[in-house]
Parts: structure tokens; sequence; C-alpha cells
């Protein structure tokens, strides 16, 4: 794909996040945008913030995990925009707690939004990609669906599933008109932890938030956790930046931040024991992340 004018993208969880300076990256670019949120408030601020550019947007408030929902949405947009080009599923959530004590609800939540509305999503609008000249689709996974860490069993399953899941439709879909990539975002500064669920004893705190509290002097609360985590990761606008690029360049694996390399590199060279790496580098990485957005 060689730009993104006169584009139909269409991105979930455009709420915020990478969701939403995707959203602000492809109007600068001149696509026409199908924003989708299930925040009804956060998918308003984008819909203001996207005023200036001159493309045609349409908002849809909807629950990825909404199987009737996420089926009529394809034909919601063609009726409004006449195609669709882009398909980002981006939406995601997570629930950091050991898996013995997640609940079953937990658990679904999780599943039903990360890995079911991405299967769902793609269903739903790989006809109208293959019915244009390029299309493509892009699928959100993370580094977590490379490595693991403890108390994430969940948002793990869901990631390395959307991976194997993505790697083998592009294997099926290499001759046709459609792109594939799956994007695998290190630590990005979003409100991924403020939006998600925490159920852990004293404790089990995983060894690498432990490492980060004690040596930056962060507490081990929801609220202390999520502001670290937004504050001190590299800025979406950067993070989506980089996938838009990766589209441009048809890369199939879209890796995002150098702790995201460097997590690829080590459980590649050292499979069973590359969680002893990490604290060795993640202080570094933290302090020299890039933390600022894209200047406009």
């Amino acid at each position: 794909m060689k730009d993104f004018k006169n584009k139909v993208a269409v991105i979930t969880g455009a709420g915020s996040g990478m969701g939403r300076y995707l959203a602000i990256l492809l109007a600068k670019a001149g696509a026409n945008l199908a924003i989708c949120e299930i925040n009804e408030e956060t998918l308003s601020e984008t819909n203001n913030l996207l005023q200036k550019y001159p493309v045609n947007i349409s908002c849809h408030v909807i629950d990825v995990a909404d199987k009737a929902a996420i089926e009529k949405l394809p034909l919601l947009v063609k009726d409004h925009h006449g195609h669709i080009d882009l398909v980002f599923n981006n939406a995601g959530v997570t629930v950091d707690s050991p898996f013995e004590v997640m609940s079953e609800a937990d658990w679904d939540w999780v599943m039903d939004i990360n890995l079911q509305g991405v299967i769902n999503s793609t269903r739903a609008f790989l006809p109208f990609l293959k019915a244009r000249p390029e299309a493509a689709l892009i699928n959100t996974s993370s580094i977590f669906g490379m490595i693991t860490q403890p108390n994430q069993s969940v948002y793990h399953t869901t990631k390395f599933a959307i991976r194997g899941f993505t790697e083998c439709i592009a294997k099926e879909l290499k001759n046709s008109n459609v792109q594939i990539h799956c994007v695998h975002p290190g630590h990005i500064g979003t409100n991924i932890v403020t939006n998600g669920r925490m159920n852990l004893r004293e404790g089990e705190i995983n060894p690498l938030q432990q490492i980060l509290g004690n040596l930056i002097g962060i507490g081990n609360t929801q609220e202390e956790l999520a502001e670290f985590f937004k504050n001190n990761g590299m800025h979406p606008s950067r993070a989506s930046n980089i996938i838009l690029k990766g589209v441009i360049k048809n890369r199939s694996r879209i890796l995002i931040g150098a702790d995201a390399l460097l997590m690829d590199l080590s459980q590649r060279l050292f499979p069973v024991h590359y969680e002893k790496i990490f604290p060795i580098f993640m202080i570094p990485l933290t302090i020299m992340r890039n933390k600022k957005p894209l200047r406009e």
C-alpha cells in the first residue's frame, strides 16, 4: 500500500491510546475514518480532535465483544463511506491476576474482547477488504504474544492466539490483495492498566513490577501502576506512526519499541531463561524511552 489518501479505515478502540492516534495520523494522511469505541465520551473526544482534518468521519459506539453488532458493522461503514480499505483491530483489555484466583467472568471478559473480537471482526470485514484493489488487515497482538510474565495468563492466551491466528491467515491470503499485519507493541503509554482489572494477593506482584517498584519508587496499587504505565511508556502517537509505516512497507510483523525488539530477541536466544535478562535492561529502557508525542 503506497499511501492512505482517500482510503477508508476502520479502527476499534479509537477512544484513546494507539487507536486515537491511528485515527489522527490517518486523517492527516487523507484517509476517511470509521472510528469505533465502547465509551461514547472518549469516542466523542477523538472525533472532536479529528474535525480540523478535511476527511469523512463516522462514529460507531460498539462493544467488540458483541458478535451481532460486529457482524452489522461492515454494512454500516460501507453505507456511509462506500467501501472499506483498512481494518485496525486495536481494542484490548487485561486482568492482572494469578490464574487460580481469576474469576471465570474476568477470564471471559478478556477473551471475548481481545480474541473473539478480533476473530469476529476479521470474519465480518474480510469479504469487504477482498473486494478492494488493495487492502490491509492489522491485528494488535503484543510483545506478550511472544514472552510471558506471571499474573497475565488470560492476556497472554489472547495475544499468543492473535499472533497465531493472524500469521495463519497471512499465509492463507498471501496471493490475495489483502495485506495482513500482526502488531507487537512493547510498553506504550496507554490506559490499558487504568481500564483493566486487578486481583492480586500480597506477594503476588510479578517480579518485573516489583523490581521497577523498588528501584523507581512506584507503588503496587492499580492506580499507581496505571499512572506509571501511562506516563513512562512510548507515546502512543509514536507507536501509531510505527504501525502505519509498517503497513506502507508491508511488514507482516510490526514490533514497536526497543523493549519489544529486545524481548523478541531474548526469547529466541534464551527461550527458557529470558525473564532473567529483562531487569538488566528495563530500567535504562524506561528512562531512555521517548515519551514525548510526535510533532504536529
